[in-house]
């Protein structure tokens, strides 16, 4: 059976992946706040790292240390959130390609465009799935940090 196309079929069908456009988004502005956090983190141990330096005891020798671990996890905590933030956005553009060649096939009759769509759409699941990878790791990795920084003590 052949459907009539209308601009309403035709602005439809192109917005399909629309929804998964909005759910990347909501992934990346998670993922910056979680960004943002860490580095403010980062900076604040930076300082006072600094401060300590100046006027170094035992005990503020082993706060060093912890402080020197932290960073290094923190840093490593970064890339991984850095990583989800970009496979978001990629999936992201591999969704708004698919889109253009679901309205090329419908402009222009071929089939091809649809089968592309279709690959790039699949693609960019599977680039999602990647960066809830990235993001499943950084909480791990968040994690480890508190219990670094309680083990210190006081």
């Amino acid at each position: 059976m052949n459907v009539p196309l209308t601009t309403i079929n035709i602005i439809q069908a192109m917005l399909a992946p629309g929804l998964m456009i909005s759910a990347c988004g909501l992934l990346i502005l998670g993922m910056n706040n979680k960004y943002s956090m860490v580095v403010g983190r980062i900076r604040m141990l930076n300082e006072e790292r600094r401060r300590i330096g100046r006027a170094v005891e035992e005990a503020q020798r082993k706060r060093l240390e912890n402080i020197g671990r932290q960073l290094a996890e923190l840093l490593h905590r970064l890339r991984l959130v850095r990583n989800a933030v970009v496979s978001y956005g990629a999936a992201v553009a591999l969704f708004i390609i698919s889109s253009l060649f679901i309205g090329l096939r419908i402009l222009a009759g071929a089939e091809w465009p649809a089968s592309l769509a279709l690959g790039l759409f699949v693609v960019g699941m599977l680039t999602v799935l990647v960066g809830i990878g990235f993001a499943a790791s950084e909480a791990l990795m968040g994690y480890r940090i508190i219990q670094l920084e309680v083990e210190a003590g006081p």
